[in-house]
Formats: C-alpha cells, sequence, structure tokens
C-alpha cells in the first residue's frame, strides 16, 4: 500500500466496517488529542475502549481503561495509536501477538513507520498512517449521502 495516498474508498470501508477501536495512548486530559478523538469516535456510536498504562484501571470518557491491548478481553477491529512515531513498531508487535489480529491498524498524525507497517500488512491488516478519524470520517459521510 502506498502510505502517501488513500482511496476514499479504503477509508470509508474501513471506518464503516469497524465497531470496536482501541485507543493506545488515550488521555483522561481533555487538551489531549487522544482524548477528543476517544470523544467524537464513542458520538459517532464506534464501542472505544482506551490503552495507556499509567491510567489502567480507571475510566476515560466512561471506559475502562487497559494497561496493554493483551488486557482487553474482546475482538478489537481497529487499533488507534497516539503514540511517538518511533514506537509503531512496538505496537505493531503488540498488535501481531493478538488473536484475533485486529483488521485495521490506525497511525494518528505524525505516526508513521513503513516498516513497521509491512510487517502488520504482511499479516493481512490493513494499516492508515499520518492521518485521524476525525478529519477522514467527513469522507464516510460525503459518500454515503
Amino acid at each position: 500500500m502506498n502510505h502517501d495516498h488513500y482511496p476514499d474508498s479504503y477509508i470509508r470501508d474501513i471506518l464503516s466496517g469497524v465497531h470496536t477501536i482501541a485507543v493506545v495512548g488515550a488521555s483522561p486530559n481533555d487538551a489531549r488529542p487522544s482524548h477528543g478523538v476517544m470523544g467524537f469516535l464513542l458520538g459517532k456510536g464506534y464501542h472505544v475502549i482506551p490503552v495507556n498504562p499509567g491510567h489502567a484501571g480507571k475510566t476515560i470518557l466512561g471506559q475502562r481503561v487497559h494497561a496493554r491491548l493483551a488486557d482487553i478481553p474482546e475482538t478489537i477491529d481497529m487499533v488507534d495509536v497516539f503514540r511517538a512515531a518511533s514506537q509503531f513498531g512496538v505496537v505493531v508487535d503488540e498488535v501481531l501477538a493478538l488473536r484475533p489480529l485486529p483488521g485495521v491498524l490506525w497511525g494518528q498524525f505524525t505516526v508513521r513507520d513503513d516498516v513497521a507497517a509491512a510487517r502488520a500488512e504482511a499479516a493481512g491488516i490493513r494499516v492508515v498512517m499520518d492521518r485521524c478519524p476525525v478529519t477522514e470520517y467527513p469522507l464516510l459521510m460525503r459518500k454515503a449521502s
């Protein structure tokens, strides 16, 4: 996949096909982008699970926080990553250890690592990087009307 440009249909298929989204790097601080994105996704009807070891056992926007992806007791459709690009490969390692595998791995703005993405894609996971569902969601709405 060319991660410099994503066809509208690729983003639309992802955002219309996922239900359960794990947000890695979720923050209880409402000034942080991850907090706003979580709120947006919850408002659109997605089931959102925050992941942050520093806040495990607490809640963010009413959702119980897990320390690691492996701690989530349900199937994850998409992993949304709010970590430094240098940590994307570590998240890919965590994702590849999950069973079943999530169908989508999404790196937020500035989160891009083509080598790590290729490993995820080789396992059959669709990857989006350096994008945000909040800004991409209108593509889904525009195409659906």
